[in-house]
């Protein structure tokens, strides 16, 4: 598993080019309004949603899981805790084919359990960057 950071950013080309110099890496995937890097010394996939204005910096947190029976654990965990908000299953957000369960704590962040299915699907929703729009996601449009 690997953490995940999805920041609200203002510029995204400015980020782009601050977080590459601070941890000496290229983005694994660029859209419109939309970047990740997919970073292996730390283990973290930064995502970048260009928001300009956003009331917050950080946008939500994530754990990406690599093993697809993960998810199922983990909704199954969540329910049991008393924590579980929505499982989306076959999802295209943020560019990318995925499995997710979310939860939010009690400060309201929201928190996604996600596994890639593909990271390039050839059919794409026209707002795929800003799919996440059930009680459980975060407030500011997107989704990783």
């Amino acid at each position: 598993m690997r953490l995940q950071l999805a920041l609200n950013v203002n510029d995204l080309d400015a980020a782009i080019a601050y977080y590459s110099k601070m941890f000496d890496a290229t983005p694994h995937k660029v859209k419109d309004g939309y970047a990740n890097f997919a970073i292996e010394e730390p283990a973290l996939k930064l995502v970048l949603f260009e928001n300009p204005g956003a009331d917050e910096h950080l946008n939500h947190i994530g754990v990406e899981l690599f093993d697809p029976a993960d998810i199922a654990k983990s909704a199954k965990r969540f329910e049991a805790a008393g924590i579980l908000g929505e499982v989306n299953q076959d999802t295209v957000c943020c560019h990318a084919s995925q499995d997710k369960v979310w939860t939010k704590d009690d400060a309201d962040l929201s928190w996604e359990w996600y596994i890639v299915k593909d990271d390039d699907p050839l059919e794409v929703a026209p707002d795929a960057s800003q799919c996440c729009s059930d009680a459980t996601a975060p407030k500011a449009a997107a989704c990783c």
